[in-house]
Order: structure tokens, then sequence, then C-alpha cells
């Protein structure tokens, strides 16, 4: 069996799956605001108690909010700041007695929907994370890549394509990250509502936004619009460089019914000499992609390998 967690900045997930990709077990406890040992131990606690429950043994996957340097082997680019600089896989291994993978949490849902989502059967999947912020991940042949500094995937620290206009092209929004006009400060949820607020002086959601532009508001309309033309800008600079064969949306936006309508045809427009629309599609696995791909990280190594898919126990454990 597979056992995959999600480290979320407030909650901690484990999902259990089976050789088939069954659901086992699944348990979600508050994320530890303390201390970087209390998150080790919860993880602990979270895969020995379900090991317990279910009496087997399997591989254990983790899906974080940064990613493992390479140089340093320490955790970076964390969102839960407590992880930064900490080896995080080795004291997790040490903790469970065996090796535990991890991996960006854009990266696990890529992966996700690569095994047994809306990229499944495909060989290049681009997994789009636009909610609060903007990232992504990259499937090739069911295994995730992350790069030689586990940054691949991360289009929404790019400027945005094409600026054009005095607002685009004079006053880009800083971005968290410290730089000016990324695609994160253009094309995230916030951005659009700042974008709304900006034009009209009205506070709305991002589902009220796209509610007032199905009823016809005008500055709803050309938010969206403008919206829409900003992400296949963005998305077109990923297909021109990967030129994958399905984007998977995730996030929060991923549910406006009029993304995929409004993007293919835009991407289309703006990448370099497609031969038709790419395919942009919705997640299957929604707010579980994280988890779900955590779990099958040990998968992405049987397919790099080109072995059976399945996890070979531990000595001494049952298969499951």
């Amino acid at each position: 069996m597979r056992l995959g967690i999600d480290l979320g900045g407030t909650k901690t997930e484990i999902l259990v799956l089976g050789n088939r990709g069954e659901e086992l077990l699944r348990r979600r406890v508050p994320t530890p605001n303390n201390d970087y040992n209390s998150i080790v131990r919860t993880i602990r606690d979270l895969v020995t108690d379900a090991e317990a429950k279910l009496e087997s043994c399997g591989s254990v996957g983790v899906a974080i909010p940064g990613a493992i340097s390479r140089k340093t082997g320490l955790v970076k680019n964390a969102n839960s700041t407590r992880l930064i600089g900490h080896p995080l896989d080795k004291d997790l291994g040490v903790a469970l007695n065996r090796e535990v993978r991890i991996e960006n949490d854009a990266n696990c849902f890529a992966l996700s929907e690569a095994a047994d989502g809306a990229g499944a059967g495909y060989d290049i999947i681009f997994g789009v994370i636009a909610g609060t912020g903007v990232g992504g991940g990259i499937c090739v042949n069911g295994r995730v890549l992350s790069g030689a500094h586990g940054i691949a995937g991360e289009w929404g620290h790019n400027p945005l394509p094409a600026p054009r206009g005095p607002q685009e092209i004079d006053n880009p929004p800083r971005c968290y990250c410290g730089r000016y006009g990324c695609v994160e400060s253009w094309c995230s949820g916030p951005a659009l509502v700042r974008q709304y607020e900006s034009c009209t002086g009205r506070t709305l959601s991002v589902p009220e936004i796209v509610e007032a532009a199905r009823q016809g508001d005008a500055a709803a309309v050309a938010e969206m619009t403008n919206f829409y033309d900003r992400l296949a800008r963005s998305l077109a600079s990923v297909v021109s460089v990967l030129d994958p064969d399905v984007i998977v949306m995730g996030g929060g936006l991923s549910n406006i019914e009029e993304l995929y309508i409004e993007l293919p045809p835009l991407v289309e427009r703006y990448a370099f000499t497609p031969e038709g629309p790419t395919n942009i599609v919705q997640n299957k696995h929604g707010d579980s992609s994280g988890v779900r791909g955590a779990a099958w990280l040990w998968r992405d190594e049987e397919v790099q390998r080109g072995l059976p898919n399945n996890v070979v126990p531990l000595a001494g454990a049952t298969s499951r």
C-alpha cells in the first residue's frame, strides 16, 4: 500500500491507497504551529497509527508547499517557514525507519492527475494550481519533473508575457516574491479581486465577480475578459516551451466553467504555431489531488524503472 501526506499550513492529511489506487484510510489533523519537531512527530504518528489500523506497512510520500534543495538537502521556498532549512525527508526517514519521498505540492497535484485523474493516459501533463497563488507541476510519462533547482513548473513567477496598455506596462503589481508583474500577481484569485475593486470601488469575491459577468455587469465582463487573456498569454508561453498533451487546471479558479471555453482558442492564438487548441481540462480529484499525488510518489519511481505498479513491502510486513 501507499501512504500520502499533504502537509499544509493549517492542516495535515494522510491518505492510504491500496495497490489498485483504492482509498483505504483518510485522516486530517491540525498542523502544529509551535515548532518543526512537532511537525515531524505529527507525521510519524499519522503513519504509524494508520499502519497499525490497517495491519500493513507501505511507502510514504509527502507533499509540501516548498522543495528540497538538491544542493543542500534542506527545505527551501516553503510557505510554511518552519520547514525552511531542515532536512525533512531525512528526519522523517529516521522517525519512520524507511526512505521517505518529498515533493512540492503542485508536483504532487500533477502526478495525481497523471496517475488516475484528468491527465491519465497522456504523456506530457502540465498541472496548474490557480487560486490564492499560481503554481504548477510537470509529469512526463508518469514521472514528476522537479528540475535541477526543484522549481520546474513554477510559471507563476515568470513575468506576464507581452504586457500591453498603461496598466500592465507602467504599473505592474508587486508580487510577494519581490518582483513586479509576475503571472501570479495578475492571474491569481486575489489579483482578480484587486483588479475589479480598482475598476469599480467594490469588493467582490471571485465567484461573485464571475456571476456578475454572467449577468452582464460591464465591469465584471471587462475584468474577466482581461483575466482570461492574461492567463492565456501566460499558458501560451508554457505551451511553446513544453507543448503538453493536456493542461489540468486545479485550485479554486479551476471551478470557473468559462475557463474551458475561453482559454483553448486564446492559448492557440498566442502560442507558437500549434496545430489546434491545447487540451485544457478541470482536475478530477479536486482538493484530494495533493495527498493522492504524495501517495503516488513511489509509483513515479516504479514507472521510471519500468517496474510493476506495486509497492514492495518492508521486511516482515504484509502487502495490501
